[in-house]
């Protein structure tokens, strides 16, 4: 857990998973970018079957109805991971005037998160239950913690409701119309620069997104069930 803390914080880290290389730390390294391949793959899958649920086949047609990574992962963004701790997957195509519902853009912002909750939890209690008859191994454990950190995080950073983020498509559907309105008008005004704005402070080491971390690492005790 110390590792994978140093190594996904942004605590004085523009470039801490890089310093896992430099300090022979390979098999971490390795073990993140793994993670968080699998994990965005999933993330995405989810935006894109649920669109399908609702009647539109955009991601489907453009071939991102599948988990597989090589769809959905984004060279330049996963090595701005690397480099700067901020990156991204592809975003999935999607055209609300296909959905059979005025709310789809609800569910299908919130498949995302949900799938990165639900992956955290199918596999952190498979984990524990191979691990409790016996079938544990240090490598195993330092994958495990770290997969469900990272899709813990991925969960809870996508649900803040700035520019892109998923958070932005769901907050609406919480507010009076009133307030949802000028909440959209605003976000798409401000929203991604306020974003990008935070995102720059933590890459400089400001502790903007740490509470995530601490955050996550407090619901991997909460979704056992084992």
């Amino acid at each position: 857990m110390t590792q994978l803390s140093r190594a996904i914080t942004h605590k004085g880290t523009p470039k801490t998973m890089l310093d896992l290389l430099a300090n022979g730390q390979y098999e971490v390294f390795v073990l993140l970018i793994v993670a968080l391949v699998l994990s965005l793959s999933f993330h995405e899958y989810g935006h894109a079957v649920v669109a399908k649920w609702f009647g539109d086949d955009t991601a489907e047609r453009a071939g991102r109805l599948t988990i597989n990574p090589i769809a959905h992962i984004d060279p330049v963004g996963l090595a701005m991971v690397a480099i700067v701790g901020f990156g991204y997957a592809k975003p999935v195509p999607t055209d609300p005037r296909n959905y059979s519902q005025p709310s789809a853009d609800l569910w299908v912002a919130a498949a995302g998160p949900f799938m990165n909750l639900l992956l955290a939890v199918i596999s952190w209690n498979a984990y524990l239950f191979a691990a409790s008859n016996g079938l544990q191994s240090p490598a195993g454990d330092q994958f495990f913690t770290i997969l469900v950190l990272i899709n813990l995080m991925l969960m809870l950073f996508n649900m803040i409701p700035l520019g892109p983020l998923d958070g932005h498509y769901i907050l609406p559907h919480l507010l009076p119309k009133s307030l949802a309105h000028k909440y959209r008008f605003y976000n798409a005004k401000y929203g991604t620069m306020i974003f990008l704005g935070l995102v720059v402070l933590s890459i400089a080491g400001l502790p903007i997104f740490s509470s995530m971390v601490e955050l996550a690492q407090y619901l991997m005790g909460q979704i056992i069930f084992v």
